[in-house]
């Protein structure tokens, strides 16, 4: 019962001189100094405390750690492995974050086969949503331009609706979802923020320069000077690979007679009448990003067909290894009675 009132103050002085814990038993004074992570400047240590007590660690959060691990005084700090979800750099808590999953994983891991085709068809779904959102942050002036006409623009103007701020704005929005689309933003939904946002910035680019082309042709048309030539917008080679894609398609006209870039030759008659039917009618740089567009579209409906084929895929064989397994469910039954 010593611990708790102590020996008396009277008693050695070179074992209690300045010693803040001098009015504390021996025996609890030697576990005090081994265990506690802060401490204390003593005038004089009894020499079988000293030569029992480690040398404390630089770093007191792992003092217990490497008392229990090496049982030797440590002269230099143990540097734990730190696990790259953890939110403590230095090192803290390591042994937890060690065994962490995050949730997001949890719930991938957990998710069903409908859950994961919901994913992937949502995800197309919300990449062309974005494209619009896009497209509008890119017109922000030209919308501007036709709510300032309604607000305080003229009575002719108005009378008309606003017709050519409507129309710049509305020629603005789909000039801009096409080069959003030629340039690959519906191509993946899983990549980071930044790269939309280059996307979205070179697409604007694109718009304007292609608008500063047309300015200049206008110009040397009415003044009568030879027509400038410009490089490509999206590349430095037509996508057609001939002289036709050059030349302005007929506003009127049967829409069979388009060409269409190499790469939408092989799909079916009724989706190329849908394609040469948006080309009906372009300018040659409307004409050449609209392919390119076309293009990207096709190549993202077949990375998203390819995903839907491999959970597919992946679900047949789960399928197949519970009938081995004897484990077949009635889900299972079902589906196979259908041909799922």
């Amino acid at each position: 019962m010593g611990w708790l009132w102590g020996p008396s103050k009277d008693g050695d002085p070179e074992l209690f001189g300045n010693d803040p814990l001098k009015d504390l038993d021996p025996s609890l004074r030697e576990f005090l100094q081994k265990e506690s992570p802060v401490k204390y400047k003593t005038s004089e240590v009894p020499s079988q405390a000293s030569s029992t007590t480690p040398s404390s660690p630089s770093n007191p959060v792992f003092s217990e750690a490497s008392t229990q691990t090496s049982g030797t005084p440590s002269t230099a700090p143990i540097s734990p492995i730190v696990a790259s979800k953890s939110a403590f750099p230095d090192g803290r808590y390591a042994h937890l974050w060690s065994t962490y999953t995050p949730l997001a994983d949890i719930e991938d891991a957990t998710k069903t086969d409908q859950e994961k085709l919901l994913d992937v068809l949502n995800g197309f779904k919300e990449r062309k949503a974005q494209i619009g959102r896009a497209a509008i942050e890119n017109c922000a002036d030209e919308q501007w331009a036709v709510s300032e006409c309604y607000r305080s623009g003229k009575i002719t103007d108005r009378l008309r609706l606003c017709h050519a701020e409507n129309r710049s704005f509305e020629r603005c929005y789909n000039m801009q979802a096409r080069f959003l689309k030629a340039l690959g933003y519906l191509s993946t939904y899983d990549r980071p923020p930044e790269v939309d946002e280059q996307i979205q910035m070179h697409a604007d680019t694109l718009y304007h320069r292609m608008l500063d082309q047309e300015r200049l042709v206008k110009e040397a048309k009415d003044a009568g000077l030879p027509i400038p030539t410009f490089p490509s917008l999206i590349s430095s080679t037509r996508s057609t690979g001939d002289a036709a894609s050059t030349k302005p398609l007929p506003a009127k006209g049967p829409a069979s007679e388009i060409p269409l870039p190499q790469e939408l030759q092989d799909l079916k008659p009724k989706v190329k009448a849908e394609f040469r039917a948006r080309l009906k009618g372009l300018s040659p740089e409307e004409r050449e990003v609209e392919e390119k567009a076309m293009v990207m579209e096709v190549a993202a409906g077949e990375t998203v067909g390819k995903q839907v084929s491999q959970i597919y895929e992946e679900t047949g064989k789960a399928k197949q290894l519970r009938k081995e397994q004897g484990k077949e469910t009635f889900g299972d039954k079902i589906s196979s009675f259908f041909g799922w």
